[in-house]
């Protein structure tokens, strides 16, 4: 899949429901990991949402809007974070998912 960030930066990943072996793996900008299951719509307005699973603890899934899951990171409020709230920490990523 691909997705056109706000500063119309490309940027392409692999969801588990593509490809379980070789799902894109994301670092938010406070640290954690977590891969993308799949873009889905919202029920109440058909907004593009990402599903997205925790690959720590329990493993849990959470969803967020499209547009806010690739966006800048606000650097005023986080100065040192990275440049978006969730980057790719690699290409591929094998996993015994």
């Amino acid at each position: 899949m691909e997705y056109i960030r706000e500063d119309n930066s490309k940027i392409e990943f692999i969801t588990i429901l593509e490809n379980p072996t070789k799902a894109t793996v994301f670092r938010h900008f406070k640290g954690k990991e977590y891969k993308i299951i799949t873009i889905a719509k919202d029920s109440n307005d058909l907004s593009e949402v990402v599903v997205y699973q925790a690959q720590y603890a329990k493993n849990q899934c959470w969803t967020r809007n499209i547009k806010e899951f690739f966006s800048l990171t606000d650097k005023e409020k986080y100065p040192n974070a990275q440049k978006y709230r969730f980057e790719k920490k690699t290409e591929e990523l094998e996993t015994n998912f």
